[in-house]
């Protein structure tokens, strides 16, 4: 039986380690992926509304859709989610997101894939586990849209709270939680922070270019390195040595840069540098790179000198969300 308004909340991450190993040209040609990474307090809302006639409404950051067939939907993520759902008409989607929807490295095409099929599904009176919505918003990004991206956004926006996801060559994928107290996870907060660029990009150039040569080899060693580092990195922050987070973090981003052409350009080299001539552990950019935000990891006691370093950005801090995509309205 379909309900009448549905609202899903679901997270935006930032990833800390392992990043690149969660695509399939890597994990499944060179003994699986691994990724450490938080979902956060920012979010995208999908609302689905029954409509009184039998024509399709989409509401997005860019435009408003009015059609009568599913097939004559552009959004290429919403009308794939209908055909996998079921719904087919007399429905309204509006989407809010609190971040930039497009371009800032967070997670955001996922996150929307995973809060949309959430929205429908539950629109139709069922309900999904974060396994199957994880999965499901893979098939949509992957398999039906043929993005060349990873698996960890739709994990961490399924999941919630912090991770780390382990990849395998069989297409499996291994779900284990770094639990830290209430205390304890306020105190890793403290060490690390976002900040805005004030440059959006594409990561698909950057993506397709990557796996090009993962494909070829190229990439393989530093890639090796960085699956290493997630297993470090859980351990480090199972141990509470969040100075070792960072630390952990500048390496991979040293590593990160030398993946694709155009990763880092000089606004984001000077921003690195900034931070780091401040105290700063250690960061990366968000992300496939190229823009978005600068993720840094710093003692307490240097704040203010990066927050002073990065004073004409926005800063966001990082705050942990520990429940993945979910219902927070239902109507009649």
């Amino acid at each position: 039986m379909r309900s009448s308004v549905i609202i899903t909340r679901t997270p935006l991450r930032v990833s800390f380690a392992g990043g690149g190993t969660d695509l399939p040209s890597y994990y499944r040609a060179h003994g699986g992926g691994s990724v450490v990474s938080a979902a956060i307090d920012r979010y995208i809302y999908v609302l689905v509304n029954e409509k009184f006639d039998q024509d399709i409404r989409v509401s997005y950051s860019r435009a408003a859709e009015y059609v009568s067939r599913v097939d004559d939907i552009k959004h290429p993520a919403v009308r794939e989610a209908l055909r996998m759902t079921g719904v087919d008409g007399s429905v309204e989607i509006v989407t809010i997101s609190d971040i930039p929807a497009e371009g800032t490295g967070i997670g955001s095409s996922s996150a929307f894939a995973v809060g949309i099929l959430n929205a429908l599904w539950a629109f139709k009176g069922e309900l999904k586990g974060p396994g199957e919505l994880a999965e499901a918003a893979c098939e949509l990004e992957i398999g039906r849209l043929k993005e060349t991206i990873g698996k960890q956004d739709q994990y961490a926006a399924a999941f919630g709270g912090l991770h780390q996801y382990e990849f395998r060559p069989d297409d499996s994928v291994g779900v284990h939680a770094l639990p830290l107290s209430r205390e304890e996870r306020e105190r890793f907060e403290q060490h690390f922070a976002l900040y805005y660029t004030g440059v959006t990009r594409s990561a698909g150039k950057v993506l397709q270019e990557q796996d090009r040569r993962t494909g070829t080899g190229e990439n393989l060693a530093a890639l090796d390195r960085i699956r290493e580092m997630s297993g470090e990195t859980r351990k480090a922050i199972l141990a509470r040595d969040f100075e070792r987070v960072g630390r952990l973090l500048d390496e991979a981003w040293t590593l990160k840069k030398g993946l694709a052409n155009g990763i880092t350009n000089s606004v984001l080299d000077r921003m690195y540098s900034a931070v780091m001539a401040a105290g700063a552990w250690g960061g990366k950019v968000t992300g496939a790179g190229g823009g978005g935000f600068l993720l840094v990891a710093a003692p307490r006691e240097k704040r203010v000198q990066v927050e002073q370093a990065l004073s004409g950005h926005r800063h966001l801090p990082v705050h942990i969300s520990t429940e993945g995509s979910r219902i927070v309205f239902v109507g009649r």
